[in-house]
């Protein structure tokens, strides 16, 4: 994550999150809208299998003779019929992971009709995932997850068209099963795919409103409960993490009392916070549910993942996205609503922060429209840094042009008056408009429809003031984007008090004048960082984000190439260095990555955790090299920093008491 600074053990957490990220990534434009589900499955987990049968009501969005379902691929579908019980032919394309059903009579336009699919299959791996390379669906002994991102069902419309659902899920006795909408157990019943036999429970979920009820998790899990203003929150976490199981469900129940004071009631007052294995995504979210791996789950809460799993409960379940090109409209939601909590709980600084490193994402790939996010791959770095941070950009700059106290109300506004809805831009601009009372095209225009930030540049002359009346500051910012015009603030120290002040800046040059009692001794632009702006220093964050999804590719070579630009602009960068070193340590190249390691050291010094992660990763080259008195050495001066960012003083104190081994590597460097 963007807030997750270890080395390469979390490698595939950004990537694993895109998949999680609502689209309409089907192969074909959507013909037909999904209306309700009801769906009986029966899992056996010793085997891995899974049965089903699906009911699917369905209403055309254009004149159609065939049914197109998005379907995971290790599902074979045995009997598809129609409305009457009468069998139809289905054909399997796996390029796509879909099912065609042609249909005799066709459909016009707006005609409503119904499939029932049978189907079954083993899910065990990723081999055949929709999204390759990412395990969504998996039946086993210890964990069942049956995510709406794998297919497990036939779909349409993915994370666009909402739906009902009624889902009956039979597990053996003893699987607790978590599901959209309340359920108890029940023994089993031949109503169930196949037969139940002894031993077996059914639960039934039931989702009345249309939203995104896909998504089925089953385990052996220790529960806990948090309750705060009305929410309710259920954990469920493993055994290995019920010490933490407390901790999570108070700081979730906060979230969501803070969020409902935000945007107003969630969906339902029930949320269950339920931890996922380690093989899957990061997270997952559906109605009434917030999922985190158990990769996530420590000692010290996670509170800002946790935060922006549980706003989707609004931006997602709630509204949604009326098109792939809307997608900021969720997970740029998301991303501030999780900024939000960060300014709640660590106050402007830590807002400060956030907004830095939501700015380096929006502007690492700034070289589509986020209005025209639709052409890129829905599961690329690209498509995931405009939506998540530039979209979370746009609103942290609209709270400035509004001012908090209209900004909140117009977020509180839109989460209201759209609820159970799919949503656009346009309805977002205008409803901002309307509780503004702003005319708010030219904001727009300019965050959706353009790329590229300002760079600003102030040149300024001081001029005292006779007769003791103070001084005056008369300058100009220039920067090169001819058509930008926002509202940027000024920071003006003087020997006595700050001095603020709120100008236009509007074309390449924009005049200020500012007067102040105490001498001016430095002008800052921009001091809080409400606008996105490019800058030397984020332009060498950006090249080092860019390496850093190229590694998680398998491209080290063109990873090591932006790594290199991010030195040609700061050659004392830290992170740089350090991210060198990492593929360096990657291809066993144990000096040249201790050479950029000890380089990161002598560097700047930001992020302030290159420090002490640079010794644990020193240790571990000189226990591979069989220096053990080195390694012990440099993991003394890592516990020294009292920095435990990510675990790191854990870390080093277990390599103290045995030497690091790389078949043994728990961080899978």
């Amino acid at each position: 994550m963007r807030f997750a600074h270890r080395p390469l053990r979390r490698a595939g957490l950004l990537l694993a999150i895109l998949c999680l990220s609502l689209s309409a990534g089907a192969a074909e434009k959507a013909r037909l809208q999904v209306d309700d589900y009801q769906i009986d499955v029966d899992l056996m987990p010793q085997t891995h299998r899974l049965t089903a049968k699906a009911k699917i009501k369905f209403t055309a969005t254009d004149d159609i003779n065939t049914a197109v379902f998005e379907l995971h691929n290790a599902m074979r579908v045995n009997k598809v019929t129609d409305a009457g019980g009468k069998p139809l032919q289905s054909e399997r394309v796996t390029q796509d992971s879909t099912i065609r059903v042609p249909l005799p009579a066709g459909l016009n336009k707006g005609q409503s009709s119904q499939l029932n699919f049978e189907y079954e299959g083993l899910l065990s791996d990723a081999d055949d995932s929709p999204v390759e390379g990412l395990k969504l669906a998996h039946v086993g002994e210890d964990s069942v997850y049956l995510l709406y991102a794998g297919r497990w069902f036939p779909l349409m419309g993915y994370g666009v068209d909402r739906f009902t659902a009624t889902i009956n899920v039979t597990v053996p006795t003893g699987m607790k099963v978590i599901g959209s909408g309340a359920s108890a157990a029940r023994p089993a019943t031949p109503a169930a795919p196949r037969a139940a036999g002894a031993g077996k429970s059914t639960y039934t979920f039931v989702w009345d409103r249309a939203s995104f009820p896909g998504t089925i998790l089953a385990g052996n899990y220790q529960e806990f409960k948090g309750v705060s203003g009305g929410m309710t929150v259920n954990v469920f976490f493993t055994p290995q993490h019920k010490a933490e199981g407390p901790a999570y469900a108070d700081t979730a129940a906060r979230e969501s009392e803070y969020f409902a004071s935000l945007y107003g009631p969630a969906p339902s007052r029930t949320l269950n916070l339920v931890e996922l294995p380690t093989d899957t995504v990061p997270t997952a979210w559906a109605p009434e549910i917030a999922a985190i791996t158990g990769n996530a789950v420590s000692p010290k809460t996670n509170y800002r993942l946790l935060a922006n799993v549980i706003s989707h409960q609004w931006w997602g379940v709630s509204l949604s996205p009326a098109s792939k090109a809307d997608m900021w409209l969720s997970d740029g939601f998301a991303r501030y609503s999780e900024m939000r909590y960060v300014e709640f709980a660590a106050g402007q600084a830590g807002l400060e922060e956030a907004a830095k490193d939501m700015a380096v994402g929006a502007l690492a790939y700034d070289n589509v429209p986020l209005a025209q996010v639709s052409k890129l791959d829905t599961f690329s770095p690209e498509f995931q840094s405009l939506v998540s941070d530039k979209g979370g950009m746009i609103l942290h700059m609209l709270r400035w042009v509004l001012s908090d106290a209209v900004f909140d109300r117009t977020m509180r506004a839109f989460a209201m008056q759209y609820a159970g809805k799919s949503v656009t831009a346009e309805d977002f601009r205008k409803l901002a408009e309307g509780t503004s009372g702003q005319r708010l095209t030219a904001f727009f225009t300019q965050w959706l429809d353009s790329t590229g930030a300002p760079e600003f540049k102030n040149k300024y002359t001081i001029y005292r003031l006779g007769n003791n009346k103070g001084f005056r500051v008369s300058g100009q910012i220039s920067q090169d984007l001819d058509l930008f015009s926002m509202p940027l603030e000024l920071r003006v120290d003087t020997d006595g008090k700050t001095e603020m002040k709120r100008i236009t800046v509007s074309g390449t040059e924009s005049p200020y004048v500012v007067e102040t009692f105490g001498k001016p001794r430095r002008i800052t632009l921009d001091p809080y960082s409400r606008v996105l702006k490019n800058s030397p220093e984020l332009k060498v964050r950006a090249s080092i984000l860019r390496g850093q999804q190229l590694v998680r590719e398998g491209d080290l070579t063109e990873a090591l190439k932006e790594f290199q630009k991010a030195l040609d602009a700061n050659k004392a960068s830290s992170l740089a260095h350090y991210r060198i070193a990492e593929v360096f340590f990657l291809q066993k190249n144990y000096q040249s990555a201790a050479n950029e390691y000890r380089e990161s050291l002598n560097g700047d010094g930001d992020p302030r955790w290159t420090e002490v992660w640079s010794h644990i990763q020193l240790g571990k080259i000189f226990d591979v090299t069989g220096q053990r008195e080195r390694a012990t050495n440099e993991y003394r001066q890592a516990l020294q920093t009292n920095d435990n960012t990510q675990g790191a003083l854990d870390e080093a104190r277990r390599f103290l008491q045995a030497p690091y081994s790389q078949n043994a590597d728990r961080n899978g460097n």
